[in-house]
């Protein structure tokens, strides 16, 4: 949306007191999202009353009456219409040429108030979702899976190379789907072979992956050092029933084995996920296999966060709803073994060196910039180097592990 905005004549401001338009891209994922859905709107109409909200995305497509009547909103959009969101706040934009969305970047982007500049392009690659998890209102909200054509991916891919990002990132809702409903079951093997043949971009990274959707053959495609040795392998849960009650068509002695094959091709692999805790009818034991379980894969680092019920979900209307406090005991208990396994994975690398891609330049020093970056495989090093390492590439010797990063020594080239 920034882009075609900047592209048909229109400022992107970094404080909403200053804007005649503001945007809120809305979640609901948990009732916490809503929340803060409405907090921000409320938030935003007191820094500027001048000025118009228009909502957009799942919050606002579940909720379109309770979005609609609050405070400032002039417009709620689903996400049906979101991709042509610009043209329907302001039409006598017109359709822009995709030439003229990326010839500003990412000079424009960088230019932006409050900002650092970017070094990573998120690439959408299809939206919507075929599953039906018992807990995720995502299928409401977002409708069936839609891929985009492939060709068209790889052209924003080239594009992002040729406006001089050093990465890019592969997203969408259920990202394993891609291309089968195009009728390409192995679509998303087709989609990366395609960018690694035919972009310029030096790394490739993938967002979150439904662990069940991988094709036959998949991480090969690892053997080109081009693709981020880096995956996010949604789990959800480590006890197998309640796997099942989720409807997650996964199990430990499967997700294990993904896992393993994974390993087994992509040298210095880490493997993050995500974990519901107090799902309905969780039992201690059933935590404590998860705990377990987590532990015995050795996730690099875990996105844990509690249960919570979605009207319209099968899992809102399941028995045995765990209490608020059990449930947020749990999740405190998860983040902290999160914590030990970042570390661990972390402290393998004291001492190595790894190519780190610097995207954000945080202070001053002595002796030059501290500057932030993140390895092939995610880690977050905090050095110190010169003023133009901004999207470039360099090796670094990692040294002190923390759970957060590490610091690291930029090798001279």
């Amino acid at each position: 949306m920034a882009r075609q905005l900047q592209a048909g004549g229109h400022d992107i401001v970094s404080d909403a007191a200053e804007a005649d338009t503001i945007i809120l891209n809305t979640c609901a994922v948990t009732a916490e999202a809503a929340r803060d859905t409405r907090h921000l709107t409320r938030r935003f109409n007191r820094a500027n009353k001048s000025a118009q909200i228009v909502l957009t995305g799942c919050y606002a497509t579940l909720a379109p009456d309770v979005t609609a009547v609050l405070p400032g909103v002039s417009r709620v959009v689903a996400n049906g219409d979101k991709d042509r969101l610009p043209l329907l706040i302001f039409p006598e934009m017109g359709d822009v040429p995709a030439e003229r969305l990326y010839d500003l970047e990412p000079i424009a982007r960088e230019a932006q108030p409050g900002s650092f500049g970017r070094t990573r392009g998120f690439i959408k690659v299809q939206d919507g979702c075929d599953n039906r998890c018992t807990f995720c209102v995502t299928t409401v909200a977002r409708g069936e899976g839609r891929s985009r054509p492939l060709g068209d991916v790889v052209a924003e891919v080239q594009r992002f190379a040729a406006a001089g990002y050093g990465e890019v990132v592969l997203t969408g809702v259920h990202m394993g789907s891609y291309g089968r409903d195009l009728g390409r079951p192995a679509g998303l093997r087709e989609l990366v072979a395609a960018l690694v043949a035919h972009t310029d971009i030096p790394r490739i990274r993938l967002s979150s992956l439904e662990p069940w959707e991988i094709a036959e053959g998949f991480f090969k495609l690892w053997d080109n050092p081009r693709l981020m040795p880096h995956l996010h392998l949604p789990l959800q849960s480590g006890s197998d029933r309640v796997l099942r009650r989720m409807a997650r068509r996964t199990s430990q002695t499967d997700f294990h084995a993904l896992v393993d094959e994974a390993r087994a091709h992509i040298p210095n692999l880490s493997v993050s996920t995500d974990i519901i805790c107090g799902f309905p009818g969780e039992t201690e034991d059933e935590f404590a296999e998860t705990m377990g379980y987590v532990k015995m894969i050795g996730f690099s680092r875990i996105h844990a966060f509690s249960y919570s019920p979605r009207p319209g979900t099968a899992a809102a209307r399941m028995p045995g709803q765990i209490p608020g406090p059990l449930k947020r005991e749990r999740t405190s208990n998860l983040i902290a073994l999160s914590e030990q396994l970042s570390l661990a994975f972390h402290q393998r690398y004291e001492a190595t060196m790894r190519p780190v891609l610097w995207e954000t330049a945080t202070g001053a020093e002595r002796d030059g910039l501290r500057w932030a970056g993140y390895t092939d495989n995610y880690i977050r090093v905090s050095a110190i180097g010169p003023a133009d390492l901004m999207r470039r590439v360099t090796l670094a010797r990692l040294g002190e592990a923390w759970v957060e990063g590490m610091s690291g020594v930029i090798v001279p080239s």
